[in-house]
């Protein structure tokens, strides 16, 4: 049987973001950490002083550290916990810019340490945070043999838009993408990551292209800058030749801004109508 039709209603404004492809710097030390998250921070805000007002301000996967095992291996003094310095940093630029932000930290948890993406109100409150639930360990990553996995999904409403973090290898699990899209009404997929150009990196943007055409869903698959990272990507719910993802500089740290159609995923799927034609079970 059908599963019957897939209904969104919702009356809202755009949301207005800036997707902050970043550059991140050397941080063998805790000190090195807190220069670098003040660097970004000023980077950011100056860049928002003349172009006006987003409602949400996005950064990758780690941001706070360079990703290396070396760093992994001194995470007893480089992370942190939920009230530490790159915390209140950002809280700041969130205070500061009127706009709530999404930055990802290595955490320090009672048992261990999470890759986590923290998420600020506009008034620098701590909103939620998302501990990554598929840790990745091929290539250029080693996060099994430093960081615990995250236990559970989580949504954030911002602005009647219903936004949900993922971190880079969760992309890969297509099971986690349709779980928030489609039980949890996910219209914005966060998906922060720290891609280096290791032999994965070439499929990473048809992952992220397929977890939104086939949730029909907004994705922003955000890396990191430098020269083994950038090239992030923007997916709307539908893409083409004529309806391209959005590309990001290479290599270059960029800040984009970005708005986004309220009314594009019911419309979307108001023509392809495969959500609403899938069946409750799938048997042989």
């Amino acid at each position: 049987m059908p599963l019957g039709k897939f209904v969104v209603v919702q009356e809202r404004d755009p949301l207005r973001l800036l997707a902050c492809q970043a550059r991140v710097s050397d941080t063998p030390s805790a000190t090195d950490r807190d220069r670098h998250v003040v660097s970004l921070c000023e980077r950011i805000a100056h860049y928002l002083e003349n172009k006006g007002m987003v409602d949400l301000i996005v950064l990758p996967e780690l941001c706070t550290l360079h990703y290396s095992r070396e760093v992994f291996e001194s995470l007893d003094d480089l992370a942190e916990p939920l009230d530490g310095p790159s915390v209140e940093r950002f809280a700041e630029l969130a205070r500061r810019t009127g706009a709530m932000v999404v930055f990802g930290m290595a955490r320090r948890a009672k048992s261990g340490f999470r890759i986590s993406q923290v998420i600020l109100s506009a008034t620098g409150e701590l909103a939620g945070y998302y501990d990554k639930m598929h840790l990745c360990q091929y290539g250029a990553s080693c996060e099994k043999e430093f960081f615990e996995r995250g236990e559970k999904i989580i949504t954030v409403d911002i602005k009647n838009w219903t936004v949900a973090p993922l971190i880079c290898y969760d992309i890969r699990i297509p099971e986690m993408s349709r779980a928030l899209v489609l039980e949890h009404d996910a219209d914005l997929l966060l998906h922060c990551g720290a891609y280096f150009r290791d032999e994965s990196f070439s499929t990473w943007h048809s992952f992220a292209i397929t977890r939104a055409m086939e949730n029909q869903a907004y994705l922003l698959s955000l890396n990191r800058a430098g020269k083994n990272y950038g090239n992030s990507l923007f997916c709307p719910p539908w893409m083409d030749e004529a309806h391209p993802a959005d590309h990001f500089a290479e290599y270059a740290e960029e800040f984009r801004f970005l708005e986004l159609d309220p009314d594009l995923p019911a419309k979307t799927r108001s023509v392809y109508t495969f959500l609403n034609d899938r069946h409750a079970q799938y048997r042989l």
